[in-house]
Parts: C-alpha cells; sequence; structure tokens
C-alpha cells in the first residue's frame, strides 16, 4: 500500500522540516515547495492527498495560491490546509473563507496538526 503524498509549501528551513519530520514519522510521503508557483506545479503534477500551505509566501502568497488550486479541475478536490501565524479571528475567518479546509497556527501543535490531516485525508480516501 502506497503512502499518501502531503505537499508542504513553506518557504522557512525550520518550519518545514517541523512538519517534514512530523509527516514522515506518521507514516506519510512528503513533497515540499519553498513557494506558491512550485507549490501550484507539484500539485498538479502529482496530485497530492492533501496540501499544507503558508500563507507568507515569496512571490504569490498561500491565499491567491489556494485560489488557483480550487479553480484548477486537475487539483479542486484536494484539500489545503493554512499554517499560518496569522491567529487573530478575523485573519483565520478570511483564511477560510480564501477557500482553505482547515487552519494550524504557528506556532504548530503536532497532536492538531495530525489529527487535521488524518481527518482530511481519511476524508478523501
Amino acid at each position: 500500500m502506497t503512502k499518501p503524498l502531503v505537499l508542504v509549501v513553506e518557504d522557512r528551513p525550520m518550519n518545514a522540516k517541523l512538519l517534514r519530520d512530523v509527516l514522515v514519522a506518521s507514516g506519510y510521503d512528503v513533497a515540499e515547495a519553498v513557494d506558491a508557483e512550485t507549490g501550484l506545479a507539484i500539485a498538479r503534477e502529482r496530485a497530492p492527498a492533501l496540501v499544507l500551505m503558508d500563507i507568507q509566501l515569496p512571490g504569490m502568497d498561500g491565499m491567491a495560491a489556494v485560489r488557483e488550486l480550487k479553480r484548477d479541475p486537475r487539483t479542486a478536490k484536494i484539500p489545503v490546509v493554512a499554517v499560518t501565524a496569522s491567529a487573530m479571528p478575523l485573519e483565520r475567518d478570511a483564511i477560510l473563507r480564501a477557500g482553505f479546509d482547515g487552519y494550524q497556527a504557528k506556532p504548530i501543535s503536532v497532536k492538531d496538526l495530525l489529527g487535521e490531516v488524518r481527518r482530511l485525508v481519511a476524508h478523501e480516501a
């Protein structure tokens, strides 16, 4: 049985490493991108089970990237979780309205993150 693929779109190496290490240790394959444009290309090519997307990215931000993913028939059904330091209630509401399927505040809670990943990957299975 193949492991579900999770795409991590995160420009900060330490944050990306933490997400990668947690996901790999929990039985997921991980693809990584340091910007939204690369993340969109990987999502279209590899059709991950889930995308974890930072909001503050160089170039295109995560809000624009999720809109692109949801507009494209090839990627529209892939769940996307925002992983961001933007934790104010109004920011969270705007993030969810933009098309994200979930939200994880930084610094991340490993337990909450894995619960969200399992919920969304199981939902898509």
